[in-house]
């Protein structure tokens, strides 16, 4: 495996905010890393990178003990933080020689000019960071991430703010790149992890809760339920499972508009009772339940 964590447990004075965490990261996946606000994601991912240390257990990558040996570990990583920081007034290029020199590497000019190509930077190379749209920021900061050519890619929220165009630009950058390294990737947004992952780690309150491909971890939420969404002309004003058996949960989705879990499926029921009682069922239709509402489901 090319990132191996091993219990790793974090505490911030007293609060224990990683809880004997493990997990692996293998070469060519793109791993999504999910969870709520303050789950851990952003101390799991700075651990592993050796920007934190634990205060118990073990990180691995490539074989090298991040604990014990941090500087040649650190080597084969490549790390995005959320907040990319960049030098505003330095030139693309200037800024990725720059970063060339961190790691000694040699015919750094030659390096930096595939990533820049690798990384769609050619056009504007002679610009200055601070003239670039967000988009292209963090193409520089995915660029110098990558310009060692790390094994391991750690990228912490890298499309927040872009618009779709830039989203999509980015998106398909990363499957590339996945293609030949390990990728593990934080992110809020279920589109991306839809799109580009192949592995999905949910984690929820310092534990990893779910990881699964993300078919799977969908059809997990399905298992012994269908789903359901029904819209009525009125609200519908009477306890639904009084009336309608087998429906396990109802959420509402607007005034009129329901999301209906059951063990069956009840389409006939629900059309033959609420016709009776006077409403009128503008729609009804049965769901394929997505990431989102595992996501959903596990956190809450």
């Amino acid at each position: 495996m090319s990132v191996i964590v091993k219990n790793i447990s974090k505490k911030y004075n007293n609060i224990e905010v990683l809880k004997g965490i493990s997990f692996g990261l293998n070469k060519g996946e793109i791993v999504g890393f999910l969870g709520p606000n303050g789950a851990g994601k952003s101390t799991t991912m700075k651990i592993i990178t050796g920007f934190l240390k634990p205060n118990f257990g073990e990180v691995s990558v490539c074989g090298i003990d991040m604990l014990t040996n941090p500087i040649e570990a650190k080597k084969n990583i490549g790390y995005l933080p959320e907040h990319n920081p960049l030098y505003l007034d330095m030139y693309v290029r200037e800024y990725l020689m720059f970063a060339a020199g961190f790691y000694k590497i040699k015919s750094a000019k030659n390096c930096v000019d595939n990533i820049i190509e690798q990384t769609g930077l050619t056009k504007e190379c002679h610009k200055k960071i601070g003239q670039l749209s967000k988009g292209y920021r963090q193409r520089v900061g995915l660029a110098q991430a990558l310009v060692h050519d790390p094994k391991v890619l750690i990228l912490d929220e890298p499309t927040t703010g872009l618009d779709p165009s830039q989203l999509v630009e980015i998106r398909n950058l990363i499957s590339n790149l996945g293609k030949e390294k390990t990728v593990l990737l934080s992110t809020h947004i279920m589109q991306e992890v839809k799109a580009i992952c192949n592995r999905v780690l949910i984690i929820n309150k310092g534990e990893i809760i779910a990881d699964k491909d993300p078919m799977l971890l969908s059809a997990k939420s399905t298992e012994n339920q269908l789903l359901f969404e029904i819209e009525l002309d009125k609200p519908f004003a009477e306890d639904w499972k009084n009336n309608v058996s087998k429906i396990s949960r109802v959420t509402p989705m607007g005034a009129t508009r329901y999301r209906i879990e059951a063990e069956e499926d009840i389409r006939s029921d629900l059309f033959k009772t609420l016709t009776s009682k006077g409403y009128i069922i503008l729609t009804i239709k049965q769901l394929q339940a997505d990431i989102e509402d595992v996501f959903i489901e596990l956190t809450k």
